[in-house]
């Protein structure tokens, strides 16, 4: 099961982080995303992480103003994000995968949780 946490309302400009905890079953995974949907658009990809080494790969719309972070010993990975936009609103999910793959892409995750959504004001 993963747990998201951190989401809210926030002014364009503000900061958030979001953290996603993996509980319950346990399940082996090489690494970790983050994705996000706003209204009426299809899912996209936001952040990735790999537990082994600590690879990060970010969709260019938030390259420079979001960070994902892990800790592999909590089963934890991280969004901070700054800078936020209006167009940053949306139900953010986190996402685990159980072999490495095209991490940019939805099929590589197993596993997903509910979603966190961030709202931000202009």
């Amino acid at each position: 099961q993963l747990v998201e946490s951190g989401g809210g309302l926030v002014q364009a400009g503000g900061s958030l982080r979001l953290s996603c905890a993996a509980s319950g079953r346990t399940f082996t995974s090489v690494a970790m995303g983050w994705f996000r949907q706003a209204p009426g658009k299809e899912r996209e990809f936001v952040a990735a992480i790999t537990w082994s080494g600590g690879s990060t790969y970010y969709a260019g719309s938030v390259k420079g103003r979001f960070t994902i972070s892990g800790d592999n010993a909590k089963n934890t990975v991280y969004l901070q994000m700054n800078s936020l936009k209006p167009e940053d609103t949306a139900l953010y999910y986190c996402a685990a995968a159980p072999r490495y793959g095209m991490l940019k892409s939805q099929g590589a995750y197993a596993y997903w949780g509910q979603g966190t959504q961030v709202t931000v004001s202009s």
